[in-house]
């Protein structure tokens, strides 16, 4: 068994580009994502860029997933050096007060409560001897209430909090944490957004625009501009929130 990087939402988009600019460095991924075509064509791509590399399909929402994939990992690995927690998603965006509870709850689970579960049922493998390098894909929702997007803004403001508190806990135990929003990056999540409902989003015109002006990152470029600082920051960056157009 050896150690490895850990990146989740690792399926398409910014996920699968940081997975395979990771890869691409020598360490062998771990690309955590719902069981989907896009995973098989990751772990595909994976393999000819690290032939250690592997897939693992988990539903973030769910507890049963997240136990069988942590206990995967174990199993197969004797360290996780990074963990990239990246999986995300938009839905529900509506008004908070019309927004169905369990849409509004499953996404919380998904980008903040699913990211304590694997962390601490990965506990056993992080840190220690070798340092693990958390990396906390954050947002400017995190810090801007925007109408509709109630439970997302919620959602990214406690990770980069459960960051910070990672950071402040695992100082002692060569565990290291930041969050970094990486700008508008062209992913699924932004064709979401397009696809919403124009009377429930006030900014829905706004993001087509960001689309349509061609004002989208490209993820490869963002994952390649973020891999330094996944890669190699230090004890001394723990506890920071970091934004990509400030780098």
């Amino acid at each position: 068994m050896t150690g490895a990087w850990l990146v989740t939402g690792a399926s398409k988009g910014l996920g699968r580009s940081i997975a395979k600019v990771i890869a691409s460095c020598g360490f062998p991924v771990i690309a955590l994502a719902r069981q989907s075509v896009d995973l098989e064509v990751t772990g595909t791509e994976l393999a000819t860029i690290n032939p250690h590399s592997v897939t693992v399909s988990c539903d973030m929402s769910s507890s049963s997933d997240i136990a069988n994939a942590a206990e995967f990992i174990k199993t197969n690995f004797s360290h996780v050096d990074g963990i990239v927690h990246n999986a995300g998603i938009i839905s529900p965006i509506k008004p908070m007060l019309e927004a169905d509870g369990e849409d509004w709850s499953r996404l919380i689970r998904v980008n903040l409560i699913g990211v304590q579960e694997l962390t601490r049922q990965l506990s056993d493998i992080i840190g220690g001897l070798s340092r693990t390098r958390i990396t906390c894909i954050s947002s400017g929702a995190s810090l801007a209430a925007i109408q509709s997007w109630s439970a997302y803004c919620v959602s990214k403001a406690g990770l980069d909090m459960w960051s910070a508190c990672m950071a402040e806990e695992g100082a002692s135990q060569n565990i290291s944490s930041i969050s970094i929003a990486p700008g508008i990056v062209d992913t699924h999540m932004q064709k979401n957004i397009r696809e919403s409902s124009p009377d429930e989003f006030p900014m829905h015109q706004r993001f087509c625009d960001f689309y349509e002006n061609g004002e989208l990152s490209n993820p490869d470029e963002v994952a390649e501009r973020l891999k330094t600082v996944i890669l190699e920051q230090t004890m001394d960056m723990s506890g920071q929130r970091l934004d990509i157009r400030e780098m």
